[in-house]
């Protein structure tokens, strides 16, 4: 069976909340909802605009604002904060099956700092744990000061910060709140329920299994990667035992250059891709973070959107700006923003606007790009758009 682009694009947007209108309520139970259903927000602290998870949650629910995140993990505690591919927010549902990722950080994190750092950071445990239990949660710089980079891309951490950074990756500790961006420790007893530890055949196949059903279809290479705590050859494995039992069935996935690929998916694929709503035609301005966008290859795959973040790239070397902003429109991916919150001047500055090779902006879609950058402005805090001259650009072609 071959599931055409358009019907997996369809289904894959309605997977990610992307389809139906954005409407709703966005607070308590409806907000855990919705990152249930995406099964986690990734956690950035770029803010040139908003940060991504604040900015993940509006594009879906334009009612959300950040105070109903915090409550959601610093007082409900319906969420907790580890790691997936990068620092999340993830529903303290979950936490049985992070014991699992818990035990596997512990042994390959403290190998990594051993040769990174040699046994002094081991040293510090214990009087990093003795100080919390004693004084009550630490913040990231009570215990040590970040020193000169060695240009490798790790900061020179002195061993007591080595070690709470350990501790939290092996779940003995956890992050209880956040003080800004600045996460603030306390032992973990004291911040989750008590969890109780699955056995790894088990979490494996809760993972792959959560994963497949939160993307639609998938490699065996994409469902371990959803998490990040399932190997590659784990993933195979589990894929090879479902389809054998019939819990799953080889499909081919059209891409958006029209070649097929071979992917897993459910039974009914078809149905229900057929059943999930036509995306809305509502412009979305994503974040680059966004859970649809994460798997770059997967998105270019689908969508013909070749999309890397430039952060990391020397300015001259940049083709469109530090943070650019993928544009939706139904299910294409129409443009790029390149946009920043100027909050001492009241302004959404709006510096470029790529659209994609064959959309033109103009009428009624500059209309709609237009009310949401209206919209993106008064979520970020300021009162008005401006736009720079020439920000409308020739497309990316």
């Amino acid at each position: 069976m071959i599931l055409e682009n358009a019907l997996a694009r369809r289904l894959f947007l309605d997977r990610h909340a992307l389809a139906e209108a954005p409407a709703g309520p966005a607070t308590g139970p409806d907000l855990l909802s919705l990152i249930d259903r995406l099964g986690f927000v990734q956690l950035d602290s770029i803010n040139t605009v908003a940060r991504a998870h604040h900015q993940i949650l509006w594009s879906r629910r334009p009612a959300y604002r950040p105070p109903a995140l915090k409550r959601l993990h610093e007082r409900d505690r319906h969420l907790f904060e580890h790691w997936t591919h990068d620092a999340a927010l993830i529903p303290t549902a979950f936490l049985d099956h992070w014991q699992m990722r818990f035990a596997r950080d512990a042994a390959r994190i403290r190998e990594r700092y051993r040769q990174w750092q040699g046994p002094e950071f081991e040293a510090e445990i214990d009087t990093v744990l003795d100080r919390i239990r004693d004084s009550g949660p630490v913040g990231t710089g009570d215990l040590s000061t970040p020193r000169e980079s060695r240009g490798q891309g790790w900061w020179d951490w002195q061993p007591s910060k080595t070690a709470l950074e350990f501790l939290w990756r092996s779940g003995r500790l956890a992050v209880t709140r956040r003080d800004g961006f600045a996460k603030v420790y306390d032992l973990a007893e004291r911040v989750y329920p008590q969890a109780i530890a699955r056995g790894e055949a088990e979490t494996i196949d809760w993972a792959c299994n959560a994963a497949l059903d939160r993307l639609g279809f998938a490699t065996s290479g994409e469902i371990a990667a959803f998490w990040a705590k399932v190997t590659p050859a784990e993933a195979k494995d589990w894929c090879t035992a479902a389809l054998a039992r019939g819990a799953i069935e080889e499909v081919k996935i059209e891409g958006a250059d029209g070649s097929p690929r071979r992917h897993y998916a459910r039974p009914g694929l078809r149905a229900a891709a057929e059943a999930a709503p036509e995306p809305s035609g509502r412009v979305r301005i994503l974040s680059p973070f966004d859970p649809a966008l994460r798997d770059r290859a997967r998105a270019e795959r689908l969508f013909g959107f070749h999309y890397r973040i430039e952060v990391f790239v020397p300015e001259p070397q940049r083709r469109w700006g530090y943070y650019v902003f993928p544009v939706l429109e139904r299910d294409r991916l129409i443009g790029r923003l390149d946009a920043r919150a100027k909050r001492a001047e009241g302004v959404l500055q709006v510096r470029a606007v790529w659209p994609e090779p064959g959309v033109k902006i103009a009428g009624a879609r500059l209309a709609r790009l237009e009310a949401e950058l209206d919209r993106l402005a008064r979520f970020a805090g300021v009162e008005a758009v401006a736009f720079d001259p020439g920000w409308l650009r020739p497309d990316a072609g």
